[in-house]
């Protein structure tokens, strides 16, 4: 190196731009052909079996046949994804390891209980997101209102309204409705939106959450989407206002999202984030998407996926009243 600082200090203005031109091509090709340094390993904050973990193994099969790297899956569980992404945050910045998560959980526990969780928003690198899970309002087909002011109006009307949910975002969505209109909800836990579903069907409650498990019952003239609970309209019912329509100020958007530890070589970063993208345009990738959360893959970036977990912080506190 001190060789070549004495040759370019030596040289005519035209040989050093020259030789700066040189070293930048021959890094272009070098940065392009990055792979990992063995295996690459994608965590999964889940178990076995459910979503995420579906999502994330194609994902990982799709990668592997377009850029050759060795991509092994492994299930990291605990806490929603807060047990991986601890493990991530203490891991040396390697370019070996990266976690895929759902936003909720994590924003969760950045708000309820920030000084207990080893990490914070800005302990990682953000590299893309897989998609988002579209959530619905929904409520038997004869319930007597078509949307959520009018489902509001009913319950005050009769004084209060089951609602089922399966998910604590769910049930901090209602909180805030029940206090931003002063209505009484009774609220009825469930495992999910399965359980959910057979609430609805059976009578024992009018209206509940769900992802998707709604669709063969809507189908089937059985039940109706009453709201949106993303920040936007549900691409399947645009015509259906969310929470935020009716002058709700909150909302709960679920991202399937990939991250990896802080201080990342960029052209490392850069690589993966291109291998998620690029993986995320396959057919097999928008098969499963499709058929496991009713969603097209829909990937932020790593700039967009940061911002998303920056405004969900705010969202989330929100919801927690904060």
């Amino acid at each position: 190196m001190n060789i070549l600082k004495t040759l370019l200090s030596k040289a005519s203005p035209v040989l050093v731009a020259g030789a700066i031109s040189m070293m930048l091509f021959i890094a272009g090709p070098a940065a392009a052909a990055w792979k990992p340094d063995g295996t690459l390993t994608l965590q999964i904050g889940f178990g076995a079996g459910g979503s995420t973990d579906t999502l994330g193994r194609v994902l990982a099969k799709v990668m592997k046949e377009q850029t050759g790297w060795n991509i092994i899956v492994e299930n990291k569980t605990g806490g929603g994804g807060i047990a991986m992404f601890t493990g991530i945050a203490k891991m040396p910045p390697r370019g070996k390891v990266i976690g895929l998560g759902v936003n909720m959980p994590v924003l969760v526990n950045l708000v309820r209980r920030p000084n207990e969780l080893a990490f914070k928003l800005d302990s990682f690198d953000y590299l893309g997101t897989i998609s988002k899970a579209e959530l619905a309002l929904v409520a038997a087909a004869d319930a007597p209102f078509d949307d959520l002011p009018g489902m509001i109006a009913y319950a005050k009307q009769q004084g209060t309204l089951a609602v089922a949910f399966g998910a604590p975002p769910q049930k901090l969505l209602i909180d805030v409705a029940a206090i931003e209109t002063d209505t009484n909800f009774n609220l009825v836990t469930t495992k999910g939106g399965a359980e959910t579903m057979k609430l609805i069907l059976g009578g024992q409650v009018m209206v509940g959450f769900s992802s998707g498990e709604h669709f063969p019952h809507a189908e089937a003239g059985k039940m109706k989407i009453i709201a949106g609970a993303n920040a936007k309209r549900l691409s399947y019912a645009p015509g259906v206002g969310t929470f935020v329509d009716a002058g709700i100020n909150a909302y709960v958007d679920p991202w399937y999202y990939l991250a990896t530890t802080k201080g990342t070589d960029a052209v490392a970063l850069n690589a993966i984030s291109k291998a998620i993208s690029n993986a995320l345009k396959a057919p097999e990738m928008k098969e499963i998407a499709r058929n496991t959360i009713k969603n097209d893959p829909l990937n932020l970036g790593p700039s967009g996926t940061r911002k998303m977990m920056v405004d969900g912080v705010s969202n989330v506190r929100i919801l927690f009243g904060q």
